[in-house]
């Protein structure tokens, strides 16, 4: 997940990451300081948060002219005044956000967001939402590598960072779906992540070896062997 962050408050575009980042850890975002700035990027973005108010180009304009461009990222505006409002729906906005910025109104507008932009992408699975010390994390499933049980924390390992969470390995069993796999009592793989794997151990796509319990060697094999023949394969690092 890419996100782009244009104001020119830098205050508000550092704002706006560290609450993206709270929610969402493992996306990449990059900000701009304008419009013209924005608009000169070449990199394609599934959500783009926009301030109106800024000058030379502002929001709105900018806005049309990244849908002049065919850009299909959701786009969230930030004002500080209400009655722009409609204009920004006659661009297709997503959501707007008035300042100042209140949490607990942005992670819901995000979660939707994020929700929404995966759909438009056509991936198969849908975002993995959990809740740790009051807090919503989001993580695209496609990213997690494997889960690590460590005393009462749980690791998630992804394809770059390493996330540390309260929670429990047997309901997170049930949560993360068919793609995952509780390999070992310490472990639950992402199928679509597995390079190679022998009796007591599984090699992953980054070079990472993770335990496989020899009890369960047979039956992974045959839930795998399934996985596979139902279409899956090594899931794409967006």
């Amino acid at each position: 997940m890419t996100i782009a962050i244009c104001d020119d408050e830098k205050p508000i575009c550092e704002q706006v990451e560290k609450l993206v980042k709270k929610q969402m850890p493992d996306c990449n975002t990059e900000l701009f300081a304008s419009g013209e700035a924005l608009l000169k990027e070449t990199n394609v973005f599934d959500i783009i948060f926009l301030d109106i108010q800024m000058d030379d180009i502002n929001g709105i304009q900018a806005a049309r002219m990244l849908r002049n461009k065919k850009e299909e990222a959701l786009l969230i505006f930030i004002t500080g005044l209400k009655e722009y409002v409609f204009e920004a729906f006659d661009v297709s906005a997503f959501h707007y956000l008035l300042k100042p910025i209140e949490e607990k109104k942005f992670a819901e507008v995000f979660a939707k967001a994020v929700s929404e932009a995966e759909k438009k992408r056509g991936l198969t699975e849908e975002p993995f939402f959990m809740k740790s010390n009051g807090k919503t994390i989001i993580l695209n499933r496609n990213h997690i590598l494997y889960v690590e049980s460590q005393n009462r924390m749980v690791n998630f390992h992804t394809t770059n960072k390493c996330l540390e969470l309260y929670s429990d390995m047997r309901d997170l069993e049930q949560q993360l779906g068919r793609n995952f796999y509780r390999c070992h009592r310490g472990y639950i793989v992402n199928m679509g992540h597995i390079a190679e794997y022998e009796k007591d151990r599984i090699s992953l796509t980054n070079g990472e070896t993770i335990g496989l319990s020899r009890r369960k060697y047979k039956e992974f094999v045959k839930v795998y062997m399934d996985y596979l023949k139902k279409g899956g394969a090594l899931l794409e690092s967006f």
